[in-house]
């Protein structure tokens, strides 16, 4: 059951505190709480409940609040809570009125949190947010134009610049090898035999042989090594294979004895269809002599990740999720996240109305890289007056004027941007490693790291204005703020 808030928090100067003294108004949490619009998304949230049954739930802006923190702190979920316990400006961030020593909630409603706030809602977020905060800056500049420059300046030309690419968000999982992999499915069946076997002792007389120590000692001896050879490696795959076919065969026995799948816990039953799965995908990999395989498991844990090749030095294969992002004026957005591998070129056309829908007019410029310029995009973009980056199709020309060469460096230099603010979120923030397990929540993570990502852009904008109007005649801050000056 979810009740709707019947005030919203106090303004920071009426919010209570054990000891004397106020909050600041220029604090960044303070200042990041008026920035995201919590009100209008309340009742989106709010369907995840039923009306008239069950406990209350936590408020909207709690929920969001914490994972916002942690996202900007870099935190687990119990020290997130630690944090907010700890802190009246996080503790006004995620709508408390009053300052508590008692922790706001546990930390594992931190998952239930994720599971809640899909990808889809915190998207909503994110673009509503930025929009706002452009609209309260654009107003003044359009209030002194003349109304019909304004609609002449809108129909007669595209604005604006779009940079589209694409990423991958690396999963916390190890590096997934077959013998490894096959060594954990073996251990997971025998787990399973014994949960069977334990609801069937009456029955049985005797429990049914795994050679659990036999296929551990025949794994270590080539893991152990430091390189074995591919026939050796190859040995013992079959080695493993047999071990599981074996236990896959007992598993079946015990359950026409009359064990039901009921005494498997939910855990132990995916497990089980995991590994099954994991079998005939490695089985027929190990016959036919392919190192591939369509919607290969590399994780038992978390079967919903593949391999993701994307050929870069260092990481050519990434396991996680493919990401598809715009740069709409410095602020990104997540535009497609799946975990299966995909050709972000096809995203384009979907990218290029989203930003006429989000802005009104189609853009100026879309700066991409070479897969994006294929000649159905570079139609679509010719058809609507869009100047795509990089070098026209067929050979290239002898002599390229100045002017060409000048606007190509800027346009790569235009799109390096997004190139920085992949570096920044893997770097600064939690998108090299997402640390949730199941495949909703990671992309919750995901979704939450961008809108972190602009809400500390939006910050540095604010704290900028700020000091212009503080120090107006300092020329250093204005020529590090105002691109009229480089």
């Amino acid at each position: 059951m979810y009740r709707k808030a019947s005030s919203w928090p106090t303004p920071p100067e009426n919010f209570e505190l054990p000891f004397e003294g106020k909050l600041s108004q220029d604090n960044r949490w303070v200042i990041m709480a008026n920035l995201i619009p919590w009100e209008e998304f309340e009742e989106e949230y709010a369907k995840n409940f039923a009306e008239d049954i069950g406990a209350p739930a936590l408020a909207f802006r709690m929920a969001l609040g914490s994972l916002i923190i942690k996202e900007r702190l870099g935190t687990s979920d119990r020290e997130t809570v630690e944090q907010i316990k700890e802190n009246p400006y996080l503790q006004y961030f995620i709508g408390r009125n009053h300052y508590s020593n008692d922790a706001p909630f546990d930390a594992s409603l931190l998952v239930r949190f994720r599971e809640r706030i899909n990808v889809n809602l915190v998207n909503q977020i994110n673009q509503r947010m930025v929009k706002k905060i452009q609209e309260e800056t654009e107003e003044e500049p359009k209030k002194k134009a003349p109304k019909l420059e304004r609609e002449e300046a809108i129909e007669s030309r595209n604005q604006g610049q779009l940079i589209l690419d694409a990423t991958c968000s690396p999963a916390d999982i190890s590096y997934p090898q077959d013998l490894e992999l096959l060594n954990q499915a073996r251990v997971k069946t025998e787990k399973i035999i014994d949960t069977l076997y334990e609801a069937l002792k009456v029955k049985l007389k005797k429990k049914p042989k795994t050679y659990r120590n036999l296929a551990r000692k025949n794994y270590l001896e080539v893991a152990k090594k430091r390189r074995p050879s591919r026939k050796k490696r190859r040995k013992a795959i079959k080695k493993q294979l047999q071990y599981i076919k074996r236990n896959l065969g007992h598993i079946e026995q015990l359950m026409q004895t009359g064990a039901a799948l009921d005494v498997l816990s939910k855990r132990e039953y995916k497990s089980l269809l995991v590994v099954t799965e994991v079998y005939r995908q490695q089985q027929w990999m190990y016959e036919n002599k392919f190192q591939r395989i369509d919607d290969r498991i590399v994780s038992l844990n978390q079967p919903h990740i593949r391999p993701i090749v994307r050929g870069k030095a260092g990481t050519p294969v990434e396991f996680g999720a493919k990401l598809s992002v715009s740069l709409r004026n410095g602020y990104a957005f997540l535009d497609r996240i799946s975990w299966d591998n995909f050709n972000e070129s096809v995203d384009l056309k979907t990218q290029v109305e989203a930003f006429k829908q989000y802005t009104g007019v189609y853009p100026e410029s879309v700066h991409v890289d070479r897969i994006y310029r294929t000649r159905s995009n570079r139609a679509f973009c010719k058809d609507r007056g869009i100047r795509i980056s990089g070098p026209p199709l067929g050979r290239p020309p002898i002599h390229v004027s100045q002017e060409k060469k000048k606007q190509a460096l800027e346009d790569e230099r235009i799109r390096n941007s997004i190139e920085g603010k992949f570096g920044i979120s893997k770097r600064r923030f939690s998108l090299n490693r997402v640390m949730a397990k199941l495949p909703h929540t990671s992309q919750t993570a995901i979704a939450i790291t961008f809108l972190v990502m602009n809400l500390s852009a939006l910050l540095r904008q604010f704290f900028c204005l700020f000091f212009c109007v503080l120090l107006p005649s300092c020329q250093i801050l204005e020529t590090s703020i105002n691109p009229a000056y480089n």
